[in-house]
């Protein structure tokens, strides 16, 4: 393990000299910015922010820790993951690495496997990586095909409540929405969001009468105020366009919650005119929309014995260039649908960087893990350094982008509540019990 690049100061009351910050994601003034990184002192009292300042003005006094110009940022949030499936590879392996390899394999585990027991080890084992990494928000989509939906429901709401003081958690029921006219099945899933306080989602793909479909989604919707996050068109079939419908019902039926859509894929594969139209609608119906750069150039145009010729995502500057939020999260992790991962929002972020082109310039990129994903989750106290909000922060030797970006910043220092933590991550072995090593 490498050793850290600074100690912090043993006392209640200390500064953070010589920090730089993404300036996007301060919410007091911090003065001049190069490419969005600015140079501030963090004073830090009881656990909380007590100041931001211009570098080098912090109280004489005051104990301070010198960053020498080393990145400070405010805990992640990752808004699109999905934990009941996490670290299954070893179970149960994609074995071509397409779309569909992992949508049944993934069904044959999740019959085979996943007992309460089985789901809340795996759910923790990822909940670990994440907190050492330096995250403070997740929403999690869980499969909620009948039986599962209840099994993995409960183990959620336990873990919830075991990690509060960590890391706030939030759950969408994920389902096709071919299922959505059975009604005992549906009406059930209603009723276990409702208990949970989760989030209504779905998968939608091409079928003859997905208005009425979706309709029945909104509705239930207004009726139990859910929140919506679907997963959309995530192909490269160019046929395949069920945003523009989306868009179309929720600004037919007026709907006052968040719509939250992930992927969107094949919006990419559009001619312009289609695409610009589409990305109108979902500015105008106010739906914000999520990137899964590292999954989706995994799944999307992989062909036996050919080169993909796509990156697999969205139109993720377009889109918010109309006004639309976006943001960027790590989707699954070592699972049938991505092979690798490890909960870690800046691996996240590094890849979004090269694969997305969110790069020359970088000055506002750095929302696209924090402030950006915690306003689409209703969390706007997370995601950012706040003036007496809590020091949770995470702590870099690198200074600059490119010094940021070349390396996984693994001696990284993450802070809560003003302290530093364990940043140790769990062994894999931990997980051979259940996966049969």
């Amino acid at each position: 393990m490498s050793t850290p690049f600074l100690f912090l100061p043993d006392a209640p009351h200390f500064a953070l000299s010589n920090a730089t910050v993404p300036a996007i994601a301060v919410t007091a003034s911090t003065g001049p910015a190069i490419e969005g990184l600015a140079s501030v002192d963090i004073v830090i009292s009881n656990g909380k922010i007590d100041a931001v300042l211009p570098a080098g003005t912090a109280p004489a006094e005051l104990p301070k820790a010198d960053l020498r110009q080393g990145m400070v940022w405010p805990c992640f949030a990752d808004m699109h993951t999905h934990l009941d499936k996490g670290h299954i590879w070893p179970r149960r392996p994609n074995p071509d690495g397409t779309f569909m390899g992992a949508l049944d394999n993934v069904g044959i585990d999740r019959e085979a496997n996943w007992s309460a027991s089985d789901v809340r080890t795996r759910m923790e084992f990822s909940l670990r990586s994440a907190y050492a990494h330096g995250t403070h928000l997740i929403r999690t989509h869980l499969d909620s095909i009948a039986p599962q939906h209840r099994i993995s429901f409960e183990v959620f709401s336990e873990v919830r409540e075991a990690w509060k003081d960590r890391i706030a958690l939030q759950a969408v029921a994920l389902f096709p929405l071919d299922k959505i006219y059975d009604e005992a099945f549906f009406d059930d899933l209603v009723s276990v969001i409702r208990e949970q306080k989760g989030v209504l989602g779905g998968v939608t793909y091409l079928m003859p009468d997905l208005e009425e479909r979706l309709d029945l989604l909104f509705r239930t919707a207004a009726e139990n105020g859910f929140d919506i996050d679907l997963h959309v068109d995530e192909t490269e079939e160019k046929q395949v366009l069920t945003l523009k419908t989306i868009a179309e019902a929720k600004l037919r039926h007026g709907f006052e919650g968040v719509v939250t859509v992930g992927h969107c894929c094949s919006l990419a594969r559009q001619d312009e005119d289609v695409a610009s139209t589409t990305i109108d609608l979902v500015a105008r119906a106010g739906i914000s929309v999520v990137s899964l750069p590292m999954c989706n150039m995994y799944l999307q145009d992989r062909h036996p014995g050919r080169t993909p010729r796509w990156r697999g995502v969205t139109l993720f500057h377009e889109l918010a260039a109309a006004g639309v939020a976006t943001a960027v999260s790590s989707d699954n992790t070592r699972d049938p649908f991505y092979a690798y991962g490890d909960m870690d929002p800046v691996e996240v972020f590094r890849e979004a960087v090269r694969i997305l082109h969110l790069d020359h310039p970088l000055t506002d990129a750095a929302r696209v893990v924090t402030t950006s994903p915690a306003d689409i989750l209703g969390r706007p106290d997370l995601g950012r350094i706040a003036v007496g909000g809590p020091a949770d922060l995470v702590l870099f030797s690198a200074r600059r982008w490119s010094e940021f970006l070349s390396r996984p910043q693994a001696d990284r220092i993450v802070m809560r509540n003003g302290m530093g933590i364990d940043r140790s991550l769990p062994d894999y072995r931990e997980l051979d019990p259940i996966l049969g090593a």
